[in-house]
């Protein structure tokens, strides 16, 4: 007799798979029609097994990697219909050609082992049980084209909410991440506790994956709004965030750096000036309201972006000024050079708001008292 937690674990398990279950179904059945109604073919078999095989194999991911499999998956049957039609179906040279490009066909594209099988199926399939007809025109793959191409309109329509939505989480998260940093190591100098300064250093070392991150995500949302309308404003929105991308990397190169330097003060010098820890959580705050402003940019509330990166201007050119305080009173060398890192991350985070590289300058040497270049 079946458990009671057994019967519950599999009911949160068609609770969680429903939606896939219903629009894996929907699809492959709207292949089959558009298949036999609309053009004709009869037992249009790779229209749904199309839909199926790439939603199954690609749901969720970005729409290229999905044209990708959908051309893998009718590749190969395209290539087993024309070796079983120049070499005879059922014969064992015919399989083994058969096999060798389809996995070949698959294997380019990335597929995983799943869609190597799958493929390789469907190529025997064409190759020995189905063997084409004397009829040249490719009906299979023409159904296998058309199933792959419900498969990848339906899993972009039934993607929840604001298809921006996944790229403002990761905007936050990659500059929440690098602001966290920044107060650990500042948090860490304080207490003179140079194990932790270490293990901000560590943390600092992984932002890249972060940031490569970040980079995917904004390609993923300009595939998102091919099927989405008010396309263009949205459109605008990512330039934005991927204008400021380059600058977000600069940022978290220099915070390593930053933490790098911060290692050196914790480790020679037990009492730091608190202007260097003032500075550097004032940086984390100026990071955050950058970060907000971006997200405010994606969801359309210009008003919102233009106070958050009004007090990320203020903020870090105040961290700035701080810093300055320590240049002329003879500080050690890693103290200067956190003073230095600290103005090469307000120039990057001013030009990431959208100030020009110019006026950033400008702002960040008289912060620092220093004459204009």
């Amino acid at each position: 007799m079946t458990s009671p937690p057994r019967i519950v674990g599999a009911a949160q398990r068609l609770r969680v798979g429903a939606p896939f279950v219903i629009e894996a179904t929907l699809a492959a059945t709207l292949a089959w029609l558009v298949a036999t109604q609309v053009l004709g073919h009869v037992a249009p078999f790779f229209a749904p097994a199309a839909a199926l095989i790439v939603l199954g194999q690609v749901r969720g991911q970005r729409v290229l990697r999905m044209i990708e499999v959908l051309f893998g998956v009718a590749g190969g049957i395209l290539v087993a219909d024309i070796v079983a039609t120049l070499l005879g179906p059922g014969t064992a040279l015919t399989v083994a050609v058969v096999i060798l490009l389809v996995l070949i066909a698959v294997t380019a594209v990335g597929g995983g082992p799943l869609l190597l099988v799958q493929g390789s199926v469907s190529g025997l399939y064409v190759a020995v049980i189905a063997p084409p007809t004397t009829n040249w025109v490719p009906l299979r793959f023409i159904d296998a084209l058309v199933g792959g191409g419900i498969a990848l309109l339906a899993s972009q329509l039934s993607r929840p909410g604001d298809p921006l939505a996944p790229l403002i989480v990761t905007t936050r998260r990659v500059l929440d991440e690098v602001a966290g940093i920044v107060e650990s190591t500042a948090e860490a100098v304080a207490d003179g506790d140079v194990d932790r300064v270490r293990a901000a250093l560590t943390r600092a070392r992984t932002s890249d994956t972060y940031v490569d991150g970040l980079r995917r995500e904004i390609a993923a949302a300009r595939e998102s709004l091919w099927v989405h309308r008010g396309r263009r404003q949205r459109r605008s929105r990512v330039d934005t965030v991927e204008a400021a991308l380059s600058q977000v990397d600069y940022v978290a190169r220099n915070v390593r750096v930053l933490v790098r330097a911060a290692v050196g003060v914790a480790t020679l010098h037990p009492t730091v000036p608190p202007q260097v820890t003032r500075a550097m959580c004032m940086l984390a705050e100026a990071i955050r309201s950058v970060a907000l402003g971006l997200a405010a940019e994606l969801t359309g509330d210009e008003e919102a972006a233009r106070r958050h990166v009004a007090a990320a201007e203020r903020t870090v050119t105040d961290a700035v000024t701080v810093a300055g305080q320590l240049l002329p009173a003879g500080q050690a060398l890693p103290v200067v050079m956190i003073v230095g890192q600290l103005r090469s991350c307000a120039l990057d985070l001013l030009r990431a708001s959208g100030v020009d590289a110019v006026d950033s300058l400008t702002r960040v040497d008289r912060a620092l008292g220093m004459p204009p270049v």
